[in-house]
């Protein structure tokens, strides 16, 4: 599929960034979410969505605000609007919001993307487990790969068996605040220890193939 010029043009650099192995920050184990306060179906509170920056770092420059590097031009999604469509070769395609995504059982981990030659950013990053969103859609039989689209037109394809590991998730919590929206806000795809150009930002399908 014909892919976003701009993002063309930034392929060398997503192709050179590797997350490092990752460092749990807690368990790998979701941990499951409770009703305790107003705000969400499940109890969470609500958040505070993130604005974006007056100025934005060029591709590879440092973004002060969070000390990490840029590698996409920032979108911006309303997140009242927001839904991640979960599509392909699955019994129950999805319609999910963020706060659906918040219900889930959620990841949270420490790792580094490593982009050769260009920086090493280290983080902590939390969402909800990939697995989990999957295992709800019903993977249909024949299927090997997962594509993943961000509202850029981005859309790498990662095997199934990568999608499927305890470590990869969808995130939407870096340091345990929303994401900035330079960053990928509302959710961005995390794949520890896989090459930094699967790590959508701006997720909002997810193709079963």
């Amino acid at each position: 599929m014909r892919q976003n010029v701009y993002w063309l043009s930034l392929f060398p650099l997503l192709a050179a960034c590797v997350a490092a192995p990752a460092t749990p920050s807690a368990a790998l184990t979701p941990t499951p979410r409770m009703t305790a306060l107003p705000g969400t179906p499940c109890g969470l509170p609500p958040i505070v969505v993130p604005t974006p920056l007056a100025l934005t770092p060029a591709p590879a420059e440092l973004d002060p605000s969070v000390g990490l590097h840029v590698t996409g031009k920032a979108q911006t999604i309303e997140l009242e609007t927001y839904r991640l469509e979960v599509t392909g070769k699955v019994d129950n395609p999805m319609s999910l919001t963020y706060d659906d995504l918040r219900c889930m059982p959620k990841i949270e981990m420490q790792t580094t993307i490593v982009c050769k030659g260009n920086f090493e950013d280290t983080a902590v990053w939390a969402g909800a487990s990939l697995r989990y969103i999957l295992d709800l859609a019903g993977v249909q039989d024949g299927a090997t790969d997962l594509q993943l689209t961000g509202v850029d037109g981005y859309a790498p394809i990662v095997g199934l068996d990568v999608a499927m590991s305890e470590k990869s998730f969808l995130a939407y919590e870096l340091r345990g605040q929303p994401i900035p929206i330079l960053h990928g806000f509302p959710v961005r795809a995390a794949f520890p220890g896989e090459t930094g150009a699967y790590w959508v930002k701006w997720l909002v399908k997810v193709e079963v193939k």
